[in-house]
């Protein structure tokens, strides 16, 4: 069984992405920042699919967070969704949006190479 782990899997397209490899036989992990409600996402309930996704916290903030996650983890495929995608926010905030869309990419991209280059 492949495994698949997405970032922004509570974005709508993440949550998508989950629903279409769930449907390809994959085990999939959603990396989460760490939040103070723990509800389910609105949107992996709405496909009815939060009971099939294992979240993992971890953050595109911290290199030694997306390690960890990497090597719980041991995904086959990496899909790096995760990103500031409220344009009004985007405005107001475009270091915080920059480092998330920007370098967040590149963390999770050297915690890859650190971990599991074949990823």
């Amino acid at each position: 069984m492949e495994t698949a782990l997405i970032t922004g899997i509570t974005g709508q397209d993440g949550a998508y992405l989950a629903q279409f490899l769930l449907g390809k036989g994959y085990k999939i992990y959603g990396m989460t920042r760490r939040t103070s409600f723990t509800e389910p996402d609105e949107r992996l309930v709405h496909l009815g699919i939060q009971d099939q996704v294992e979240l993992i916290s971890g953050d595109l903030h911290d290199v030694s967070s997306l390690v960890r996650v990497l090597t719980e983890v041991q995904p086959d495929e990496v899909y790096n969704l995760a990103a500031q995608s409220f344009v009004h926010v985007s405005f107001h905030q475009p270091l915080l949006t920059g480092d998330i869309t920007g370098l967040g990419a590149a963390r999770m991209l050297e915690a890859i190479r650190l971990v599991q280059p074949d990823v």
